[in-house]
């Protein structure tokens, strides 16, 4: 490794952002905005909210990739793994399981039913009012926790390049070159700009991981590995911060599930697939893609802490790695791929927040309204979003300790009641609208509860146990609700189970009509492909 200078590592020619990375960062903001114009032909809902419902397997699987990198992964992994290992990737190896979960068994309810909202579906199985809650409270958590996020971390990395100047400010203009493309051109630009911005992503973050390897990055590797060192091991003593291994057991999967098969900003991609087989492979590729963020964001944050010993804050590291490994011109090249990562989340954030209150509020408030009116009023739901995550991501720094712990303890709360009510709906055909809708309600009064003993009293009704053994028992207790009213009250309409409802005997037809088709062909055999990718990394990490 070369000399380290006094920031705490990277070798001595590494002289900090020349003229040429200016150069290519202000070129990568020029494409994507161009790009994104470029396929701002949107005037109708179908096309603005679902890119017309025409994609294949290979947009989708990038798409949802780069989407999914957003600040609490690219910023927030990598920080936890300086700080406590790579146990933080137990969060993406679960949810590569959940992933196939999703895609088995989930993803043909979604894109059969012809839903533009994941909110959509549950009025379709239970109730408008169970729809109401799950619409309001995604698009809540979209804008202070998701966008204001990724406006934060993206505004923490041009620190480093523009110390003077205030995170509100750095953020706001983030905010307006997403906005540039994003609204105009809805989903059907944001996905194609996704798509180059997935690859751009990958490339960005192997050659920083080279890097990293090469300057002495692999030795400390090597050597905690070699010590049986807990900061390579996945499974994790019950009395570990970061994962207890119960939690990678009994919470990852419950939050997992939210994530990829719950999430408006990430399934709304997968709505756009022009079939369920395409949508059930872009979601197995991007499976493989998540598999990778242990070597090119988990490990290298891990060799960091050899790098750069003295770090003031996790948050900092990849772009530290950034800063002080690179040489000029692959600085500013990634750089740009940091902002691939932040601008591709925000952009699918944009789209799902304007998709959810147009479709499920706006639609009913006004039911004949036009197709053309919709698109406006999207338009301008984004604006009003941007706005609001501009001023709040300043208070992300001054009230939260890291993305990480800002995003997975305000998940935790909510997720798992709303998981619960897709669950019980869709594998249980006794499940009724009052059961649902009372679960879900039972579930959001415990995690109030919890939230006011936390502010006010210092600690949770949990104690001090781990946030992820506390999610099961917001799921399990919102499960018993939704039974024992859905018992206690009237059997649900034919038509709200038909067509909504998993069956054992279509499973089965399934079966058969893929015996026809060729083993490469068949999205079973990747899924078992995958599921032999997770379980020898985890036998290798264990």
């Amino acid at each position: 490794m070369g000399d380290l200078d006094v920031f705490g590592g990277g070798p001595s020619w590494a002289t900090g952002l020349a003229w040429i990375d200016v150069l290519i960062i202000f070129c990568y903001f020029i494409f994507i905005v161009l790009l994104g114009v470029k396929y701002s032909k949107s005037k109708d809902e179908a096309s603005y909210f679902l890119a017309g419902r025409g994609m294949t397997w290979p947009v989708i699987g990038f798409s949802l990739f780069a989407a999914s990198i957003s600040s609490s992964t690219l910023i927030g992994q990598a920080g936890d793994a300086y700080s406590t290992g790579i146990a933080v990737f137990n969060y993406n190896l679960i949810s590569v399981l959940v992933m196939v979960f999703f895609a088995w068994f989930l993803l043909p309810f979604y894109i059969k039913s012809k839903i533009f909202t994941i909110p959509e579906f549950l009025e379709k199985r239970f109730s408008v009012h169970s729809r109401y809650y799950f619409s309001g409270i995604t698009i809540v958590v979209n804008i202070f926790l998701d966008a204001a996020g990724s406006l934060y971390a993206a505004a923490m990395v041009m620190k480093l390049i523009f110390p003077e100047v205030s995170i509100t400010v750095l953020a706001a203009v983030f905010a307006l070159i997403v906005a540039a493309y994003t609204i105009p051109g809805g989903l059907s630009a944001a996905i194609r700009v996704d798509l180059m911005q997935g690859i751009f992503l990958l490339v960005g973050s192997i050659v920083l991981t080279v890097f990293a390897t090469v300057n002495g990055g692999a030795q400390y590797v090597k050597e905690l590995l070699a010590e049986g060192d807990l900061l390579m091991k996945l499974v994790r003593p019950m009395s570990d911060k970061s994962v207890p291994w119960l939690g990678m057991i009994v919470g990852i999967p419950i939050l997992g599930l939210f994530f990829w098969g719950n999430n408006q900003q990430l399934v709304q991609r997968v709505l756009t697939a022009k079939s369920i087989d395409e949508g059930r492979k872009g979601v197995l590729l991007v499976g493989f893609l998540t598999m990778l963020t242990l070597f090119i964001i988990i490990i290298p944050g891990v060799m960091s802490i050899d790098l750069f010993p003295n770090l003031p804050k996790p948050d900092m590291v990849y772009p530290n790695m950034i800063m002080q490994l690179l040489p000029n011109a692959l600085i500013g090249f990634m750089m740009a791929a940091m902002v691939a990562a932040l601008t591709s989340s925000l952009s699918g954030l944009l789209n799902s927040v304007a998709t959810l209150f147009t479709m499920d509020f706006y639609s009913k408030w006004v039911p004949e309204s036009s197709s053309k009116q919709k698109v406006v009023i999207a338009r301008i739901v984004s604006l009003v979003v941007l706005l609001i995550a501009v001023l709040w991501a300043p208070q992300i720094g001054r009230r939260f300790g890291t993305l990480l712990k800002y995003y997975q303890e305000m998940l935790s709360i909510m997720a798992p009641p709303i998981v619960a009510a897709f669950l019980i709906g869709i594998f249980w055909k006794r499940a009724n609208a009052k059961g649902a809708f009372a679960g879900l309600m039972a579930g959001m009064l415990l995690g109030s509860v919890n939230m006011f003993f936390s502010v006010k009293m210092g600690t949770s009704i949990f104690g001090d146990m781990h946030f992820l053994l506390t999610v099961p028992f917001y799921f399990v207790w919102s499960i018993l609700v939704m039974i024992v009213v859905s018992l206690g009250t009237e059997k649900p309409k034919e038509e709200k189970v038909k067509g909504y409802t998993w069956s054992l005997a279509e499973f089965k037809q399934e079966t058969l009509d893929l015996r026809e088709k060729s083993l490469f062909s068949s999205y079973r055999f990747w899924s078992l492909f995958l599921i032999l990718f997770c379980v020898i990394v985890l036998i290798i990490f264990w």
